[in-house]
């Protein structure tokens, strides 16, 4: 299968998911995950990425990030991922790989999906029917920070999670107040194939930018650059 290709425009939120090899666990127990999130701080500060929200899974993650230089996306998931390895191997004396090959992602259209996709991510342990049935009950996941004001002081908040309120209780409050709703499976499989795919999340005026801006394919269909729509 080709690679996919990779995004770069500065400034648009991307939606990253990264998978354990074989859909493997690639955490196996509290330190690991400490240590992940230490590497994706310090990682997204070096790369220039503002972190939104993200969710730790037994064997995967989900990262909503804002990139503010040229491959920022890119340069933070490879240094994550090299030194997170590199700890995994070293703590249990194995080698080979861990991640499922390169990670995958979605441009989203801020606007009309960026809060969808705050919910998606920090919802995925409640879709997960073994885990906790709240989100606030999964301790690796961006809800308490969002929703609760707990931890996680180096996530930046998206101006639109800003909007919310004048002040971080109010803001915090009307985030909690978007969970009463659950996602619409319709939301949940277009995010979900939107990032499998590597295509932007979006309507057709937001695909036809990024088509114009990268000369690369947008939008869920068949493979290859889309036609020149120039006149």
């Amino acid at each position: 299968m080709p690679r996919l290709p990779r995004f770069n425009l500065v400034d648009v939120p991307q939606h990253v998911i990264q998978r354990g090899n074989n859909r493997q666990a690639c955490f196996f127990e509290a330190d690991d995950y400490l240590f992940y999130l230490e590497c994706l701080k310090e990682a997204s500060k070096s790369a220039g990425c503002d972190i939104h929200a993200y969710v730790l899974m037994t064997n995967h993650v989900h990262i909503l990030a804002t990139p503010r230089r040229d491959h920022a996306v890119s340069r933070m998931m490879q240094s994550v991922g090299r030194r997170y390895v590199q700890y995994v191997n070293r703590r249990n004396q194995r080698t080979g790989t861990l991640w499922e090959g390169r990670y995958r992602a979605s441009l989203v259209e801020a606007e009309r999906y960026l809060l969808t996709c705050y919910r998606y991510i920090e919802l995925n342990p409640v879709r997960a029917k073994s885990l906790p049935d709240k989100p606030e009950n999964y301790r690796w996941s961006s809800y308490h920070a969002n929703a609760l004001g707990r931890g996680d002081a180096w996530l930046t908040p998206h101006p639109l999670y800003s909007d919310l309120g004048g002040s971080p209780a109010e803001r915090q409050a009307r985030y909690r107040a978007l969970f009463t709703e659950a996602l619409t499976q319709e939301a949940v499989q277009e995010i979900r194939q939107t990032v499998n795919q590597g295509v932007a999340l979006g309507g057709e005026q937001f695909r036809d930018q990024i088509e114009a801006a990268l000369d690369m394919r947008a939008r869920p269909g068949s493979r290859g650059r889309p036609r020149n729509r120039r006149s």
